[in-house]
């Protein structure tokens, strides 16, 4: 069953309706969409310790807001069966919307289309239709001039990037705090050793009925998580009264992993300055215009990161990037919440945090030694660019992940009565010969900064002087 007979089967996506309450001291948002003829999914979002009167002051942007995180919703729950129309009964959109919106589905949903081979390009691929269309002159749709706090929301997952951007700001900003979607042990690891206190905590809750359809073979795959986290950020930064929210994707993101009918296909593209820029003219047109949406890394390579990650050893035993750490395949395993040491991403990190720590700290962390397993051979070829393509995962780009192999080699073989693992055999044998410039080009990119950021002026400065 390819998307062509799902879209036959399934030919229309629709989102109802939404609504929202308080109910004790949170606020629960409950979402309806159905697929024609026979498909309902009712998704739910829970935000913890609620204002009780926030919803009094600005009740037409809270209102537009969770409109429009239901309409980010939208591609875990279409991608099911691929529907060729995606109908919106539950709000308005103009014409510029609906364009914006099919442009996220196409360039978020790249990494879905290629692993289930559907061809985006066909002209009646995807329609978006709006039932009541609004004209942006008329309405306001809760954009006044509300002034927010001079304070800073930092979205914390779990990984070492977030830490940077903590540990960075909290020295130069009092008035700052976390929050965390689906807070994983190892989020609020870090939120308790950063010292937020009462870090924002929200639950999103996926329609059981959508695993059941992973399980009985309907259209699965990556959707753009990080351009959720925008829209749910912007909701909650007007909710608790912050100005500025602060991601921590970095410069690496924007190198893409393949290309699949003419288009480039990256994995991070809800990452990347692209969307960062869409998303920040999108949110000051429609969402709200006096928040500042901006990643506080983007100048900086993964491998910058790492390094200064590594200035901040209480984190090591708390952060955890490994994403198979998390996976239920659809609710039928239970996560192992550890870092599984056999996957690109694990790999990628140890390799960027080796030349920065000492190897029995890295070892105590992910509890071996990966440069000893042969096993991760192909990946080390996929991540340097040696073969197939760039894996599907957070990692950084191929230049980098070859210099943190020239640097982990360097350094070990800097020790004395110490063989050579594996990977690193491999690397001094068949990869170095072939880049005789990396020891150069592992200093410029150390030390680079890339002026492709919106980073307010203030925030430059901090991470500046940081590195």
């Amino acid at each position: 069953m390819n998307y062509k007979y799902f879209q036959k089967k399934y030919p229309k996506f629709v989102y109802e309706k939404y609504s929202y309450r308080i109910s004790k001291n949170n606020l629960e948002i409950l979402f309806s969409f159905k697929i024609t003829p026979d498909i309902k999914f009712q998704p739910k979002i829970i935000i913890e310790n609620i204002q009780k009167d926030c919803l009094r002051w600005n009740l037409k942007q809270v209102d537009n807001l969770v409109f429009h995180l239901g309409l980010m919703e939208i591609p875990s729950y279409w991608k099911a069966t691929c529907s060729p129309e995606i109908l919106i009964e539950a709000g308005s959109l103009n014409r510029e919307q609906i364009n914006w919106w099919k442009d996220l589905i196409i360039k978020g949903m790249g990494q879905f289309f290629y692993e289930n081979k559907i061809d985006f390009r066909k002209p009646n691929f995807l329609k978006i239709r709006s039932l009541r269309r609004f004209d942006l002159r008329k309405t306001d749709r809760g954009l006044t001039s509300v002034k927010f706090k001079d304070r800073v929301l930092v979205p914390v997952g779990g990984g070492k990037d977030s830490v940077v951007t903590l540990e960075i700001l909290k020295k130069e900003l009092s008035s700052l705090n976390c929050f965390s979607l689906n807070s994983t042990e190892a989020a609020q690891k870090i939120m308790k050793i950063a010292g937020c206190k009462r870090p924002i905590i929200v639950r999103r809750k996926i329609d059981e009925k959508l695993l059941e359809l992973n399980r009985k073979g309907f259209l699965n795959g990556h959707t753009p998580f990080s351009a959720y986290l925008a829209f749910l950020s912007v909701l909650v930064a007007v909710l608790f009264d912050y100005k500025y929210i602060a991601f921590s994707n970095e410069r690496s993101s924007n190198e893409g992993n393949v290309k699949y009918l003419g288009k480039i296909i990256n994995h991070q593209w809800s990452k990347s300055f692209d969307f960062e820029e869409k998303f920040r003219d999108y949110s000051k047109k429609y969402l709200a215009k006096n928040i500042e949406y901006f990643s506080f890394l983007r100048p900086l390579y993964d491998i910058q990161i790492a390094k200064l990650f590594s200035q901040y050893p209480k984190y090591f035993p708390a952060f955890l990037s490994c994403n198979v750490a998390y996976q239920t395949a659809s609710g039928t395993k239970k996560p192992i919440g550890k870092w599984c040491c056999n996957c690109p991403k694990c790999l990628f990190v140890f390799t960027t945090l080796y030349p920065f720590l000492k190897a029995s700290q890295l070892i105590k962390i992910f509890g071996q030694n990966l440069f000893e397993n042969k096993n991760l051979l192909p990946i080390m070829q996929e991540l340097i660019g040696e073969k197939k393509f760039k894996p599907f995962e957070c990692v950084g780009t191929k230049k980098e992940s070859l210099i943190a192999f020239y640097l982990s080699w360097k350094k070990y073989t800097g020790l004395t009565c110490v063989s050579l693992p594996f990977l690193l055999k491999y690397f001094q044998n068949k990869i170095l010969p072939k880049y005789p410039n990396l020891e150069k080009e592992s200093k410029k990119i150390l030390d680079s900064w890339n002026n492709q950021h919106n980073l307010p002026k203030g925030f430059e400065k901090n991470l500046k002087t940081s590195i």
